[in-house]
């Protein structure tokens, strides 16, 4: 059994078979998953877990070059805009329409859904490497 980190083993799994640049995304219960994106449903209860728990638990693993958001969250929810830049201060943001993030769900490793029931609380991470 692992001592430290996520001890998920849907979402160790998925952290530690990503390459550079591959992409993985986390996101509030409800955000719709295209069909054929591995789903990893850790969602209990409202805001259990929250998207900022799941977040950060992922970032203790996984080494993030640039994240993506959507435009909305600026006006729609600021705070978590915020909790965000602060979990990544020194990585690249590329804002687009909430449509666009969507649609970019179907690139992506996974889609990890938490409880999470805030406004445009969806990213998509970008792995870097560690060398």
């Amino acid at each position: 059994m692992k001592k430290t980190g996520i001890i998920n083993s849907e979402v160790s799994a998925v952290v530690a078979n990503m390459g550079h640049m591959d992409w993985l995304s986390i996101g509030d219960a409800g955000m719709p998953v295209p069909m054929g994106t591995k789903k990893i449903d850790l969602a209990l209860d409202k805001q259990l877990p929250s998207f900022m728990d799941v977040l950060n638990n992922v970032l203790k693993e996984m080494k993030v070059e640039k994240i993506y958001l959507a435009d909305e969250i600026k006006d729609q929810n600021p705070e978590q805009l915020e909790n965000i830049k602060k979990a990544l201060p020194d990585v690249e943001i590329e804002f687009m329409p909430h449509s666009d993030l969507k649609k970019n769900l179907a690139k992506t490793h996974a889609f990890i859904r938490t409880g999470e029931m805030t406004p445009y609380s969806n990213i998509i991470l970008e792995s870097g490497v560690t060398f």
